[in-house]
C-alpha cells in the first residue's frame, strides 16, 4: 500500500486517547517521524514503546510538555525541527473536560484552566507551528508548507443541553474553531492548511472516567439519541485526523469536520 502521509508529525496529548490513536494511525499510513508530546511523561513513554514495537521503522521523539507553558511549547517545537528538519503535520489535541458545573456555580479558577488548556494551549502550539511552517519549502498544492489539525469537539458547533453544562469546555472549543478559521484565512495563501475536527463522544479514558454510562445518565441519553447509537472508537477519530493530514483533503481549509455519529444532525 502506498503511503498516505509522509514526513514529520507533531501531536500533543499523545500519551492516551485520541492523541495516542492518531499517532498509531499516522504510523499505519506511512508517517516516518513522530514528535509526541504530553505532560504525563511516564504514560507517554509507555504509549511510545507500544507504538515502536508495532511500527519499528518510525522514528519517535518523546517530549514532556504542558501546553499551558509557552516556553515548553516553544522548546518542544524547536527540538522537533532540530531533530527532524521539518514539520509537516501538527495535531493540537491536548485538552481537559472540567467538572461540567453551570456558570453561576463554576469556580473562576476552573473556568480559566479549562479555557487556558483547551483554547490558549492550541493557540500556543499553533503559533510556534506556524512560525516554522511559513519558512519551510512549499511541496506543492497537495502537501504545501504544512498541515495543522486542531481537535475541537461537536460542542464547538453546538452546546451541551443536559444537566452537565460543560459551558467552559464548549466556549473553549467554539474558540478553537474560530482560531482555526481565522488562521486558515491568514495562512492559506502560503499554502498552509489548517482545519479542525469535531468529534462526538469517543471511548477515551477521559470520557469513561468523567461521565457515567449508567442507563438514564446524561451520557447514556446522548448516545441513545445519536443515530449510530454508539460512541466512536479512538481508532475511528485517529483515522479521520489522518484524512485531514493527508493529500486526500488537500482542498479543505478552515473546515470544522464533524465526526459525531450524527449527534448534531438531529
Amino acid at each position: 500500500m502506498a503511503s498516505l502521509v509522509r514526513g514529520t508529525a507533531f501531536i500533543t496529548g499523545a500519551a492516551s486517547g485520541i492523541g495516542q490513536y492518531t499517532a498509531l494511525s499516522l504510523a499505519k499510513y506511512g508517517i516516518q517521524r513522530l514528535a509526541l508530546a504530553d505532560m504525563n511523561l511516564a504514560a507517554l513513554k509507555k504509549a511510545n514503546a507500544a507504538l515502536s514495537a508495532k511500527y519499528p521503522a518510525v522514528e519517535i521523539l518523546t517530549l514532556e510538555m504542558n501546553v499551558q507553558d509557552a516556553g515548553q511549547v516553544r522548546a518542544g517545537i524547536a527540538e522537533t525541527v532540530k531533530r527532524f528538519g521539518r514539520l509537516d503535520i501538527a495535531v493540537n489535541n491536548a485538552g481537559i473536560g472540567g467538572s461540567g458545573a453551570k456558570t453561576h456555580e463554576i469556580a473562576e479558577d476552573e473556568w480559566l484552566k479549562v479555557v487556558d488548556v483547551d483554547l490558549n494551549g492550541v493557540w500556543r502550539c499553533q503559533k510556534e507551528e506556524l512560525g516554522v511552517m511559513v519558512g519551510q519549502e512549499d511541496l506543492g498544492p497537495r502537501e504545501g508548507r504544512g498541515r495543522i489539525i486542531n481537535v475541537a469537539s461537536m460542542y464547538g458547533v453546538v452546546a451541551p443541553c443536559h444537566a452537565m453544562a460543560h459551558t467552559a469546555y464548549a466556549a473553549a472549543k467554539h474558540g478553537v474553531i474560530g482560531l482555526t478559521k481565522g488562521d486558515a484565512n491568514s495562512y492559506g495563501r502560503q499554502n498552509i492548511r489548517i482545519n479542525a475536527i469535531c468529534p462526538g463522544y469517543v471511548e477515551t479514558p477521559l470520557i469513561i472516567a468523567s461521565m457515567s454510562l449508567d442507563t438514564g445518565s446524561p451520557l447514556a441519553l446522548d448516545i441513545e439519541r445519536t443515530p449510530l447509537k454508539r460512541m466512536a472508537t479512538m481508532e475511528e477519530i485517529g483515522d479521520t485526523i489522518t484524512f485531514l493530514a493527508s493529500p486526500l483533503s488537500s482542498f479543505m481549509q478552515g473546515a470544522a469536520l464533524v465526526a459525531d455519529g450524527g449527534f448534531t444532525s438531529n
